[in-house]
């Protein structure tokens, strides 16, 4: 299990320093439109029938989303104001959320039903599971119930999956359509959403595994 553990750990690793990289090579190379972040993601909107949404500057590095609470595409300064391939692709997928809570697509709806249950269970899951570890012998039933509020957690991280990847689908296939990347540019917009996706399923991977770590530890309390 620790095996398994550390594994994943360098595997994370190992993608985000290709992502960052990535990013960072692409950000380099400008978009042959001259469009910049946010008007790539104003133009996608508009194309797809949304005005009510919001393209906004956020603080911070890779903290673009969607917030479908306050209808916000929020992008990072140098995804908002950057004309290259990466702010393109960027500001495209987090539209693609926007497209999807427009159409009511199910898997975001589920996920957005869950995030609550989340972030609850994220202020308290770790204090439980370290309490359940230490009381395994006269409490054992603490640390089945920090496995089962961890386990929302890694189910809310496998139904995150097939929502970044329509997203990243429905960006690729718009950013094609429109020319908003040409057909030189566009593999290079397809190689960095494709790195940022397997961020996604790294993180679920991990997410599984520290799930089985401590229900082993569950099981084998005796």
């Amino acid at each position: 299990m620790w095996i398994l553990l550390i594994g994943v750990m360098l595997v994370s690793l190992l993608v985000s320093s290709q992502l960052k990289g990535r990013l960072r090579k692409y950000a380099q190379m400008p978009l042959s439109s001259g469009l910049s972040g946010k008007e790539v993601a104003e133009k996608m909107l508009r194309e797809n029938g949304i005005y009510d949404v919001q393209v906004v500057s956020v603080e911070g590095h890779l903290t673009d989303h969607y917030d479908p609470t306050k209808k916000t595409v929020n992008l990072s300064p140098e995804i908002y104001s950057g004309q290259s391939i990466a702010a393109a692709a960027v500001a495209a997928h987090e539209c693609g959320h926007a497209v999807q809570h427009a159409t009511a697509y199910s898997w975001l709806g589920f996920r957005s039903a869950m995030v609550p249950i989340v972030k609850f269970g994220g202020t308290i899951v770790p204090w439980v599971l370290i309490g359940g570890i230490i009381m395994i012998k006269t409490m054992p039933w603490l640390l089945l119930a920090g496995i089962i509020l961890f386990a929302a957690t890694t189910l809310f991280s496998f139904v995150t999956l097939p929502v970044e990847f329509d997203a990243s689908k429905r960006a690729l296939a718009w950013l094609e359509k429109t020319n908003v990347t040409t057909p030189q540019e566009h593999p290079k917009a397809k190689d960095g959403l494709r790195w940022a996706a397997m961020t996604y399923v790294v993180a679920a991977i991990s997410s599984l595994a520290t799930l089985l770590y401590y229900v082993s530890v569950y099981s084998n309390r005796r």
